[in-house]
């Protein structure tokens, strides 16, 4: 009887054992499940992150190749027609065969600012009397509708714009200035002479005279035409490189012309745009008609023999013969020097090794300077 009852109860705790086990196994798969899913949900977003890094790589190389044909547009657009003389930059055959306009601007601290004047392909800054300066813009691709204020003549800078053959628009003139527009047949747009349309005081300034004479490109050219002046200039223009290039020299990011204590002209390097924006006299300088920041890709410093001939302090500046220069674009500033043989022939600018200078592509300010001028390069 002990012997049936022992074998029942080990019999009985073998049916448990077996029991507890087919219970932990379903426990065990389960776990095992679950596991394998949350690995599947690993692979799952390992994936979807290795898909959304690729989508995003190609996005990106998608929009860089779609920027590249964008800028290979542009530079496309850019040379479409013929090249302007004066700026190297691109525009119509209509446009660029025309006469090149050559325009006097006040610059006196009661003119400021001037309009049109961002539209210049080159501007020439000269001292006149009283230690301020002027400025005489150059325009051949660009027609501003609104152009001022509008000053008179000087001698030094007929010789500056001889060399383009222009239209010289003016208000005036120091004495010699109107001998030599006259003696030199010159195709003169004089303020003082000009019908009622072509010049206007242009009182909503707030400008008093005689800082407030305006006109307009549309106007100089009906002038033009009333006057039967010759429709194109004789000037070959200046070499320009075909794309734009850096040059070796010191560091140019801060260039600082002081004319006068009170009289200065400073240039700041934006090296995203690789242009100079211009200040006068500590403040930015903005065109009157569209606020538009002035900008220079190249910057000439011109330094000349300078002296007072008169007792009213009129100036001779030597723009005849040769002399030093400096040569600014990029960042970067170089030696060079300038000749000028005669009154009617182009002034040439030289590097140091006598190569004939290339300027970039875009507008040019020329900076004319006593012959031991005061500025600093930094």
């Amino acid at each position: 009887m002990k012997k049936k009852i022992l074998l029942f109860l080990m019999i009985f705790a073998l049916i448990l054992t077996l029991i507890a086990c087919n219970k932990s196994e379903p426990v065990n798969k389960e776990k095992e499940i679950n596991k394998v899913t949350e690995e599947n949900k690993d692979d799952s977003k390992e994936n979807k992150k290795k898909e959304k890094e690729e989508k995003t790589e190609l996005e990106s190389k998608e929009n860089e190749e779609k920027r590249d044909e964008e800028k290979k547009e542009k530079e496309v657009a850019k040379k479409e027609g013929i090249q302007s003389p004066l700026s190297g930059l691109y525009d119509t055959k209509e446009k660029i065969n025309r006469r090149i306009v050559a325009i006097m601007f006040d610059n006196q601290k009661y003119a400021r600012w001037q309009s049109g004047l961002s539209k210049a392909e080159i501007v020439y800054e000269m001292l006149v009397e009283g230690n301020i300066t002027r400025y005489m813009g150059l325009f051949l691709k660009n027609d501003p509708e609104l152009i001022g204020p509008v000053r008179s003549a000087r001698p030094y800078f007929i010789t500056a714009l001889l060399q383009y053959d222009p239209l010289y628009v003016r208000c005036g003139g120091s004495p010699q200035a109107k001998k030599d527009v006259n003696g030199l047949k010159i195709a003169d747009v004089d303020g003082l002479a000009a019908p009622g349309y072509l010049f206007q005081r242009y009182n909503e300034t707030g400008k008093k005279i005689p800082h407030n004479l305006y006109t307009g490109m549309s106007k100089i050219r009906k002038y033009q035409r009333a006057r039967n002046y010759r429709e194109e200039s004789s000037f070959d223009g200046f070499k320009f490189n075909s794309e734009d290039n850096d040059i070796k020299g010191v560091n140019a990011e801060t260039i600082l012309i002081k004319y006068s204590s009170r009289n200065t002209t400073k240039y700041v390097y934006d090296a995203e745009k690789k242009k100079y924006k211009r200040f006068k006299d500590g403040k930015e300088h903005i065109d009157e008609y569209d606020k538009e920041q002035l900008y220079a890709k190249n910057i000439i410093i011109q330094k000349a023999k300078t002296k007072i001939i008169d007792s009213i302090g009129r100036l001779d500046i030597e723009l005849i013969g040769k002399g030093k220069a400096i040569y600014i674009t990029n960042g970067k500033a170089t030696e060079i020097t300038w000749k000028k043989e005669n009154r009617n022939s182009r002034t040439i600018y030289y590097n140091k090794d006598g190569s004939q200078l290339k300027l970039n592509p875009g507008i040019t300010w020329i900076q004319v300077t006593k012959s031991k001028p005061n500025i600093s390069i930094k």
